[in-house]
């Protein structure tokens, strides 16, 4: 038996077998996937990196087959079971088609793929005590194995023909280069850092964790070595997927299946609704004939909108989201003590990216709202980031992880903690930023101009993504033919804001990741049609609080089965 406040009423639940088989699942898949474990904060693991070989790849998909034949013989006791067993029968099988695809043999892109994955997880570990760094250097020594096994995939990918995209292998080429150099690598100045209990570390924790950072670096060297010599003369130089292979990806980022030549012309449409807002904007700001683009220069150029330096940056930043919290709790929504907190943090890394990351299941270490300042950036606009703050925070991604996070009465581990669909999150998150709007938190028009820069670019993302993965006709606008990535960074270059170096990878990151980035839109699309078919079915008895509580209560699942379960 657990128990936890939902609703602000005590809520009890007793496990179920499916409760314990999901939990089971989690515990085995942590050994599997330390990295996963990490992020979920289940200790054990942390001094571990995966297997991805083949044969680790196949022990992970075996667990899968197991935890849904073991399921398919299950009854759900509750409503909760219900959705639990949707969910996870939605989530594996498709897993499963994934790999049974061979898509791990070739699971490279410049963001979120095995060699960002084995970096990044240092930035979540704990650093503060000699047990902790001890753990690190550990890890930092698991390198050399877990890159082996990672090559061999991509080796077999290349022996059946089953290769990323050349633009994705030179582009992570780039990045091992840059890990594996020894004065400027993360790994470096990583240890360098390392202050065990406030001290330098004594010479034996020194000595491990020197040579964990070269074991990194050779193990990054080793992959730029293997990515030029024995992938690149290989890989395919057309970036787009195909339907096929994209309907696939679709459904995994979304949780949903949509009608994708449906959704290109509906993403044409609504970066058009938005554009106009921006005008109506700009006039508002400047007067009539201010463009868009005007009015944001202007906005960048005035000093009451602007911020000196990363720590006031931060400070306002933490600011930003404590008012958030403390003006919408117990209001629009119920946010549950521990949930009340979240951390805002600058990155170690310097990649522009901002970025959140959830609580432990104690919550011992905070939800946190990460900005990684690219190296020489010292001034920022708050005008475009109060949004961000919404998106990153609450009502956005730290009130739907932590409060899942929490519900340890209510959902096992797997619907708490494992489950994570991108389309439920990133669309929850666009779905906060137009509800603080209509709420009034952005009623300054340069705050709304800030979010909708932002919507704009997240609706130019449905149509181009979509456009170069389907090889859709490109708009005469673009010269008419077929969209490439050519066209796509004419196109994206017309609708983002954005300084050039950041829209290349930008851009590479759409090209090699297919269907996430569409993902945040549509989902934020399939949030809002989901809420108005609760408003019309309850007709004046509609709470938006109650639905968001009963909303957020199901967890991260795909959107077809949250919507099926709100209807219930």
């Amino acid at each position: 038996m657990s128990a936890a406040t939902v609703g602000g009423v005590n809520s009890e639940r007793a496990a179920t077998p499916i409760d314990t088989l999901a939990d089971s699942f989690v515990t085995g898949m942590a050994a599997l996937d330390p990295i996963g474990a990490t992020s979920l904060g289940l200790p054990g693991h942390d001094h571990e990196l995966p297997d991805f070989s083949p044969a680790g790849a196949e022990a992970r998909a075996t667990s899968q087959r197991e935890l849904l034949a073991a399921l398919a013989d299950l009854e759900p006791a509750d409503d909760v079971d219900a959705v639990t067993k949707a969910a996870i029968a939605e989530r594996h099988g498709l897993a499963l088609e994934l790999h049974d695809a061979g898509e791990h043999l070739r699971d490279l892109n410049v963001i979120a793929s095995p060699p960002q994955e084995m970096r990044d997880v240092f930035d979540l570990m704990a650093h503060e005590t000699t047990a902790d760094w001890e753990t690190i250097a550990a890890r930092l020594s698991a390198l050399p194995a877990a890159m082996d096994g990672y090559m061999a995939s991509l080796a077999e990918g290349r022996r059946r023909g089953t290769l990323p995209a050349l633009r994705q292998v030179e582009a992570v080429l780039k990045q091992a280069d840059d890990l594996a150099d020894a004065d400027s690598s993360f790994f470096t100045a990583f240890v360098a850092g390392a202050r065990p209990d406030g001290h330098a570390p004594d010479d034996a924790l020194a000595a491990a964790l020197e040579r964990g950072a070269r074991d990194a670096r050779q193990a990054y060297a080793d992959l730029a070595e293997f990515l030029g010599k024995e992938l690149a003369p290989d890989a395919p130089e057309e970036d787009g997927v195909g339907r096929e292979r994209y309907q696939r990806f679709s459904r995994l980022f979304l949780g949903a299946t949509i009608d994708l030549d449906e959704t290109y012309e509906w993403g044409r449409e609504e970066l058009a609704r938005i554009v106009a807002e921006q005008e109506a904007v700009a006039a508002e700001l400047y007067g009539p004939g201010t463009t868009p683009e005007e009015a944001m220069a202007r906005l960048d150029a005035d000093p009451a909108r602007q911020l000196h330096g990363t720590e006031a940056l931060r400070e306002w930043m933490q600011e930003t989201a404590d008012h958030a919290v403390a003006t919408l709790k117990d209001v629009h929504f119920d946010i549950p003590g521990p949930v009340q907190r979240i951390e805002c943090m600058i990155a170690p890394t310097q990649t522009g990216g901002i970025y959140y990351t959830g609580p432990t299941a104690d919550f011992s270490r905070p939800g946190r709202m990460w900005w990684s300042v690219p190296a020489g950036v010292t001034e920022f606009g708050t005008w475009r980031e109060k949004t961000t703050v919404y998106h990153e925070g609450v009502p956005g991604h730290h009130l739907q992880i932590a409060q899942t996070v929490y519900r340890s009465g209510l959902l096992n581990m797997w619907r708490r903690l494992y489950s994570w669909v991108s389309g439920h999150g990133e669309g929850w998150a666009l779905y906060a930023e137009r509800l603080m709007d209509e709420l009034g938190y952005l009623s300054d028009p340069a705050d709304r101009m800030g979010m909708l820069d932002g919507q704009r670019l997240r609706a130019a993302r449905v149509v181009l993504d979509l456009g170069v993965h389907l090889g859709k006709p490109a708009p005469e606008e673009l010269g008419g033919g077929t969209w490439d990535a050519e066209k796509a960074w004419t196109f994206l270059s017309a609708n983002a804001n954005m300084a050039e170096g950041f829209l290349r990878f930008e851009l590479d990151r759409y090209l090699g990741w297919p269907g996430q980035a569409p993902s945040y839109k549509v989902g934020q699309r399939l949030w809002e049609q989901i809420r108005d078919e609760a408003r019309a079915a309850a007709g004046e008895e509609f709470s938006l609080k109650d639905f968001h509580r009963r909303a957020l209560d199901v967890g991260s699942v795909g959107l077809d089965t949250l919507r099926d379960a709100l209807r219930g």
